[in-house]
């Protein structure tokens, strides 16, 4: 199978090295390796970042939409609680796999590693 590029992969969860769909183990927690080409997903460090970012950015788009929804409508309380609650979690956690996909497939693609500093010698 071609090598996915990494925004397939990501979309489909996708291994990024044959392009088979062993990527994710649970809703956003990866394999431990590909069953189909046993690349160690273990060995990429995708870390904390992804979920941070997206918690802003998810965080300040329903916060927009809460504050259009209250000024235009004036809903009763309860119906933000409804509403933007389970749209937040499905947001969030929708992009962090998406974005946890992504940056493992551009740590493959661009073979990156822990920085280390060159020594004089």
């Amino acid at each position: 199978m071609e090598r996915p590029s990494p925004a397939s992969a990501a979309l489909k969860g996708l291994c990024p090295r044959c392009g088979a769909g062993t990527l994710f183990d649970g809703l956003a927690r990866f394999a431990p390796r590909c069953r189909a080409c046993r690349l160690d997903f273990s060995a990429f460090n995708v870390g904390d970042g992804p979920a941070a970012f997206l918690t802003l950015i998810v965080g300040a788009i329903i916060t927009g939409l809460a504050i259009g929804l209250e000024l235009g409508v004036n809903p009763p309380f309860w119906v933000h609680i409804l509403l933007w609650v389970p749209i937040t979690a499905v947001a969030v956690l929708g992009c962090l796999r998406f974005a946890k996909a992504l940056l493992l497939a551009m740590e493959y693609r661009n073979n990156a590693r822990e920085g280390r500093v060159a020594s004089d010698e």
